[in-house]
């Protein structure tokens, strides 16, 4: 019973926090400059997930066998914006391997608006490709283009284009590549609480007009909730391709009406402290923190400057931008061959300062040469 009204305690927290997310409004509820003290329970199990998370000598534990490569293919990679580091990431992923495997891919930039995304999808079916990527946009804002796609036999692969990984019935896709939201959101939740020692104010950047960023950010405030002594000070709903102009305006903002309050910041993508940066540095924020700030995704080059820097980020949740970049050819490899998705789905990762060792991505080994034997490369 005492465990059922802790849940019910902490769903209620997060309810709470969850009313009103307008665009471009922070909202939250009224702050405690103390609060409560701790969550020495929950406090232990973040620790030993993040212990976890941030080994790097992990060994690979995806796809050993598969269809030998066919031939002759072209990809389409329709992108959300390639100013989306994310985005950018696994378009220099699939091009790596595609010079590998044989095949052309070709990028199409949607430039982050629903007009320009739906175009940059039509040009891609016009050019009746072998398969489409739908780069990390929701599939639903475009149903007629995935519709003519669908009719035209074009195989369709989603990277963050719908919440889960794996194969889509609705919207149809093959599958889609990602790692799992709710590892990233918890992992995320759970690096404040043991790096906070359970004592923080939060602060949340995320883009609600991507339902899978939207999703993200509400599982990370559910997990930020189950610790009564992590006060959400504010969600902060900016638009990713409005980042850069935005995000500089409401961290002034921010840090006007918390000050020392706020400690922590979790965004859902590591281009928000980019853009936060000169923000912090013009109001004279020690670059080391607080506010001590995680990017809950992506992990692109500039974020690990940051953090191996001590430049306004402490770490990041990196997906494996390359090797998935070059599952994404292996799957298609898969359709082409009638074989069915391979399933993998890559572990989550924290990188920080002590554990990236200078490097710039979060590469981890071995999928290079698995791929390579698979498609007899």
């Amino acid at each position: 019973m005492a465990e059922a009204r802790s849940v019910a305690v902490a769903l209620l927290t997060a309810a709470t926090f969850l009313t009103g997310c307008e665009r471009g409004v922070s909202n939250g509820p009224a702050v405690s400059p103390t609060g409560p003290s701790g969550c020495p329970s929950a406090e232990a199990r973040a620790r030993a997930a993040v212990t976890r998370a941030e080994k790097t000598d992990v060994p690979w534990n995806g796809p050993t066998s598969g269809p030998p490569a066919v031939s002759g293919k072209t990809i389409v990679y329709v992108a959300q914006t390639m100013t989306n580091p994310g985005v950018a990431g696994v378009a220099k992923g699939m091009r790596e391997a595609a010079r590998v495997i044989g095949w052309n891919v070709r990028v199409i930039d949607g430039q982050g608006t629903p007009a320009g995304i739906q175009a940059a999808l039509s040009a891609a079916v016009a050019l009746k490709p072998s398969g489409i990527v739908i780069g990390g946009f929701d599939p639903g804002a475009t149903s007629q283009q995935v519709s003519r796609a669908t009719a035209a036999g074009i195989p369709l692969i989603g990277w963050h284009a719908v919440a889960a990984p794996g194969p889509s019935a609705k919207p149809a896709l093959f599958t889609n590549i990602t790692t799992h939201v709710d590892d990233v959101a918890a992992i995320s939740a759970h690096w404040v609480v043991s790096h906070a020692h359970g004592n923080a104010g939060v602060v949340l950047f995320t883009d609600a007009s991507i339902p899978f960023a939207r999703h993200k950010s509400e599982l990370i405030r559910k997990g930020l909730a189950a610790c009564p002594g992590v006060r959400q000070l504010a969600y902060e709903n900016i638009p990713i391709p409005d980042a850069s102009s935005r995000t500089p305006r409401e961290v002034s903002s921010l840090l006007s009406r918390f000050s020392s309050r706020w400690t922590y910041s979790v965004a859902i993508n590591d281009l928000y402290f980019a853009d936060a940066a000169p923000a912090f540095r013009a109001a004279g924020q020690k670059g080391s923190g607080p506010p001590f700030n995680i990017g809950a995704g992506d992990g692109d080059p500039s974020a690990f400057q940051r953090i191996n820097s001590g430049q306004y980020q402490a770490a990041t949740v990196p997906e494996p931008l390359s090797q998935q970049g070059w599952q994404i050819l292996d799957e298609f490899n898969r359709a082409f061959a009638g074989r069915p998705a391979s399933g993998y789905v890559a572990p989550v990762h924290i990188s920080t300062a002590a554990n990236s060792a200078g490097a710039t991505a979060w590469d981890p080994s071995g999928y290079r040469e698995a791929y390579r034997k698979i498609w007899g490369k």
